[in-house]
């Protein structure tokens, strides 16, 4: 059971970028997916999940209207599309898999490796 992530690197502030998640070894569809951040001496966040289905999804206040969270069932991958980035959004990002529509690091059953976001200001 694997979530590997990948697209993070190094973007100006008021730039985009895409992250993508892709699971293998679990019936993708039974879970929730999310992502979390972690910005060096701070702890991991919440910042946006998706449903079972895709359908519904819900998002940190930090990122609300600038970040969009998405899956595609049939190739159990998750996406954040990363728009209007600033020099807080920093941070190591990690996916996550749960039998919940998580928002706290406690309900993740599953972690991904993470991938680093840098925005230059």
């Amino acid at each position: 059971v694997q979530l590997q992530a990948s697209g993070g690197g190094l973007v100006q502030a008021g730039g985009s970028l895409r992250l993508s998640c892709s699971a293998s070894g679990l019936t993708f569809s039974d879970y929730a997916m999310a992502w979390f951040r972690q910005a060096p001496g701070k702890e991991r966040e919440f910042v946006a999940a998706v449903a079972y289905t895709g359908v519904i999804t819900r998002y940190a206040d930090s990122v609300k209207g600038r970040f969009t969270v998405s899956r595609d069932n049939i190739k159990n991958t998750v996406s954040l599309q990363m728009s209007s980035l600033k020099s807080e959004d920093t941070a190591v990002y990690y996916c996550a898999a749960s039998t919940r529509f998580v928002r706290t690091v406690n309900e993740v059953t599953l972690w991904g490796q993470g991938t680093q976001v840098t925005v230059s200001s």
